[in-house]
């Protein structure tokens, strides 16, 4: 995973387990990502960025889509780490800087 400046300033480097939802590998390894939906793609609070590697996990579907559509700092390699499954070698993941996350509990 690339650096953040709040969730993950020296950036981190880990195993995921094979068939795991991304954002339970996330926090599973301490990267404290948002997930306001409970992980259900309701939201768009686990935006993430798949900077190298996206074509080794399912495409997105259209439920997906159209919560992504709220995500803020859309590309093209954005996805919903809820909706993304582990499924092999080596992903490079980039969070934004910003979620829509209003409403964020510590």
């Amino acid at each position: 995973m690339l650096a953040h400046p709040q969730l993950c300033p020296q950036g981190l480097q880990f195993d995921a387990r094979i068939g795991r939802k991304l954002v339970d590998e996330l926090l599973r390894h301490g990267v404290a990502i948002e997930h306001a939906c409970e992980k259900v793609c309701a939201c768009s609070t686990c935006h993430v960025h798949l900077r190298q590697g996206g074509e080794l996990v399912k495409a997105a579907d259209d439920e997906e889509e159209d919560q992504l559509s709220d995500a803020w700092g859309l590309d093209g390699q954005s996805r919903l780490a809820c909706c993304v499954r582990v499924r092999g070698p080596a992903l490079v993941i980039e969070l934004p800087k910003f979620s829509r996350n209003h409403a964020r509990e510590k």
